[in-house]
């Protein structure tokens, strides 16, 4: 046993703060009622992510029902300033707007039926790229992620054609990858929330270091689900960014990137759906 599920997030909308979980179903697109909802740039009519946005870390989106995923998917979101407002009502949009500084609207994915809703926007062959690179927020004499082999999708789509997922349907996190960096910079807060992990396993002190990394191409089985290991998470500046709870803090960006050569957590696929709860043991195998 490597640990146990100590914590679960789901994120209604793609780039806002999520719900924690006690319980969830994992599907073939990752924690059921994960990022069902994303907000579009009407000038670039584009989807966007933190990454972009980061004022959309300071909305907290949660569903109005609880089983989320099943029939009624709208959602409550919780506004900086306290205001809570419906994704049912049509002042949603201007208020998201107005924190962000876009003309933005709010989307559910069940109303993308064509795959240019998911396309990257160009304004030419090469900005995009630059623009990509700049979230990355990397100092002088700092790497970047590998960009020179993009797989065609990423060139192509913001993300992958058909739902609200940068990279993965999943991604996961463990408190001995926490406690590594924490011990390495103990003035910033390492609240898991920064990281926006779908997973967090607790390895219960029985492993040290970034223990996950050793995990990929593993097959992980958690309550009933199984999950395989699919590739490093390099991390970029929306984590540096504040949330309702959270300040803003830039080190713990230069602390990812020097002492975790840039990746904290990693990515993984559905290989079996199921059931899974917090408190649930975790099983590697190769």
């Amino acid at each position: 046993m490597l640990g146990r599920i100590s914590e679960a997030w789901r994120y209604p909308v793609k780039g806002m703060a999520g719900e924690s979980l006690s319980a969830c179903r994992v599907t073939d697109r990752g924690l059921q009622g994960d990022r069902l909802w994303a907000v579009r740039d009407s000038a670039r009519n584009e989807i966007q992510s933190c990454k972009f946005r980061p004022g959309l870390l300071q909305i907290v989106a949660q569903y109005a029902r609880a089983r989320g995923a099943a029939g009624d998917h709208s959602v409550q979101l919780l506004m900086p300033d306290g205001a809570r407002v419906s994704s049912d009502v049509p002042e949603v949009h201007e208020l998201i707007s107005r924190l962000l500084g876009h003309a933005s609207r709010l989307e559910p994915l069940s109303a993308q039926t064509d795959m240019a809703a998911f396309k990257r926007y160009k304004a030419d062959g090469h900005t995009w790229l630059d623009e990509l690179k700049a979230t990355f927020e990397r100092e002088a004499g700092e790497p970047l992620p590998d960009f020179t082999d993009l797989p065609q999708d990423m060139v192509d789509y913001v993300s992958l054609p058909g739902s609200f997922f940068l990279v993965s349907p999943l991604h996961l996190l463990t408190t001995a990858s926490l406690d590594y960096l924490r011990a390495r910079q103990p003035q910033s807060d390492w609240d898991t929330q920064r990281f926006r992990p779908n997973l967090v396993i607790d390895t219960l002190g029985s492993e040290v270091g970034l223990i996950e990394q050793s995990w990929l191409g593993g097959r992980l089985q958690l309550g009933e689900a199984q999950l395989r290991c699919t590739a490093a998470a390099p991390r970029c500046g929306a984590v540096t960014r504040a949330q309702q709870a959270l300040p803003a803090d830039t080190r713990l960006l230069r602390t990812v990137v020097r002492e975790a050569d840039q990746n904290l957590g990693i990515y993984a696929n559905t290989l079996q759906p199921g059931l899974l709860q917090v408190g649930d043991p975790v099983y590697l195998h190769t």
